[in-house]
């Protein structure tokens, strides 16, 4: 997906964020409990994130990967389908050692 069409995705993504027109997944409620991350943490990281990896051909449609930081700058990757705005799931990456770059905004192959 070329640059501006990401930047117009992710701007769509912020604004149903802060106009509260997104949900969460029963399975990302689940995580949230699991990795005590709040929903603020989610608005947070959503609100100064950036979208790090998309996901044309998802399951459930058209999805991304957004990576961003809490208030106390937690790193947070979360996976959001686009329209609607439906967050499936989160997490820290920097509890997946070896997975992601030092930035978390890359993809370790292995």
């Amino acid at each position: 997906m070329e640059l501006d069409n990401i930047k117009k995705l992710f701007d769509a993504i912020q604004h149903a964020f802060k106009k509260g027109r997104y949900r969460l997944t029963l399975h990302c409620l689940e995580r949230c409990i699991e990795r005590s991350v709040e929903v603020e943490d989610i608005e947070c990281a959503i609100e100064g994130g950036e979208i790090v990896e998309y996901y044309p051909e998802d399951k459930y449609g058209p999805s991304c990967l957004i990576l961003g930081y809490t208030a106390k700058r937690r790193p947070l990757h979360i996976q959001c389908s686009i329209n609607p705005v439906w967050i499936v799931t989160c997490y820290d990456p920097s509890e997946k050692k070896g997975r992601w770059s030092k930035d978390f905004r890359r993809r370790i192959k292995s």
